[in-house]
């Protein structure tokens, strides 16, 4: 995830409040700044996804509740130095488009998928032209979603519908994966899992944060749930796992991005009001983080 722009406004270099010194990649540190991207046109960014074979980051926003079907959502190709190239790259509003409200994004090949409500759509790359959408029935919050080891992906269901006051529980939380031919099938369901949301595959199980409860497990290759330390507040979203093997979790609860190390936490930056899905600048060592509820990005870079 990762970094002026001309014409928007980039809070270029503002300090970041952290949390003790701490090591993220193998062979690098904290740095003491964040880079912020604002005012530029983000309609509830959910997602940022870093696209390495063109050096850019993709943008997932909602323009909308999770759950509104309007067909307006988008998703914006953004530099690393911050500007904006295509605020509308892929755009739902136009013909042979189908995106509603975007969330969780994974690059498989030469294929981007997203994330949205009871679908799972498919774009090339780099065209950006949509291939086909896949329909997971029974689904009602399609959220976090992660690169499998054979072509694949895994998504999670948040297991979330309309309720009175904002969202209640549908009971439908599960993790799916979805074949290279666009074939899924049911991995983990419970619909008293917390409503799943972040998610990884590390080459031999899956990683997981709820957003309603708070938790982090694990799922081994037999589907068997197996509990892991959970942070001091919850609310979790984004999820990344580093080459050395450290967690890198968002949290709404804590306004922060946790560090999971050797068990125990720490805070990476703090202040950071609604951070939803992670992604991470490869070619940078930069920590990508956007802000869901104020329409901004926040670029973390590595020394």
């Amino acid at each position: 995830m990762n970094l002026l722009s001309r014409s928007i406004i980039i809070g270029a270099l503002l300090s970041v409040s952290l949390g003790s010194p701490l090591k993220v990649a193998a062979e690098g540190k904290i740095a003491n700044t964040q880079t912020v991207v604002a005012n530029v046109g983000f309609a509830t960014p959910e997602s940022i996804e870093y696209y390495a074979a063109e050096d850019v980051y993709l943008v997932s926003n909602l323009n909308g509740g999770g759950l509104e079907a309007a067909g307006n959502g988008f998703i914006s190709k953004v530099a690393p130095d911050g500007s904006l190239i295509n605020l509308k790259w892929i755009d739902g509003t136009k013909k042979d488009t189908v995106l509603n409200s975007p969330k969780g994004l994974a690059i498989q090949g030469n294929k981007l998928y997203v994330a949205d409500i009871n679908q799972v759509h498919i774009f090339e790359l780099p065209s950006g032209k949509q291939k086909n959408s896949v329909d997971i029935k029974g689904s009602t919050f399609l959220n976090g979603i992660t690169p499998g080891t054979d072509g694949s992906v895994y998504v999670t269901d948040s297991g979330l519908k309309a309720g009175k006051n904002g969202y209640a529980p549908s009971d439908s939380d599960a993790i799916y994966k979805i074949g290279a031919n666009g074939s899924y099938e049911l991995i983990f369901k419970d619909k008293y899992r917390g409503h799943p949301n972040g998610i990884i595959n590390n080459g031999h199980e899956l990683i997981v944060v709820t957003f309603g409860s708070g938790k982090v497990f694990r799922v081994d290759a037999a589907g068997k749930r197996h509990a892991m330390p959970a942070p001091p507040k919850g609310g979790l979203d984004g999820l990344l796992q580093l080459d050395d093997g450290r967690l890198i979790i968002s949290s709404w609860g804590e306004s922060a991005i946790y560090v999971l190390q050797n068990n125990s936490y720490r805070i990476l930056a703090d202040n950071l009001d609604a951070p939803a899905d992670l992604g991470f600048d490869t070619k940078r060592k930069r920590l990508l983080i956007p802000l869901f509820k104020q329409d901004k990005l926040v670029f973390l870079p590595l020394e």
